[in-house]
């Protein structure tokens, strides 16, 4: 046999997938909320912002 047999998908499939999808937005939310503290904490300390060097936090 040199065709690949597709699975059916499972209600766990799609569970699984949508509770992947959530927990990435999330957690690029999560790292926006933090880059936005840091910023509004180092205005409150009054230190200078560091441009971004490319380096992804």
């Amino acid at each position: 046999m040199t065709g690949h047999t597709r699975l059916a998908i499972t209600p766990r499939d799609r569970f699984l997938e949508t509770a992947q999808k959530e927990l990435a937005a999330f957690e690029r939310r999560e790292r926006e909320f933090s880059k936005k503290q840091r910023k509004e904490r180092a205005a409150e300390l009054q230190i200078p912002t560091i441009r971004d060097s490319g380096v992804r936090n």
